[in-house]
């Protein structure tokens, strides 16, 4: 089997076996729940963004990295 198709099966695998998860911690989720339930939908979004931003932040320094690792050994 060839290198790509058995990560390709193995993300596959790793896809379907996630069960569904609750990341919020309590206080968070009740926050949300209050405030959508008075149509105040503010503080769900700010969360959502925040959690997006604290996300992406590995991911851009990775893309860095990567990115001055290629530019030094092209030196």
């Amino acid at each position: 089997m060839k290198k790509s198709a058995a990560i390709a099966l193995f993300v596959l695998f790793i896809m379907l076996s996630i069960d569904h998860t609750s990341a919020q911690c309590a206080m968070c989720r009740r926050n949300v729940e209050t405030n959508k339930e008075s149509h105040n939908n503010k503080v769900g979004t700010g969360l959502n963004k925040g959690i997006l931003y604290l996300m992406s932040v590995p991911y851009l320094i990775g893309i860095i990295g990567v990115a001055m690792w290629m530019k030094k050994r092209k030196q």
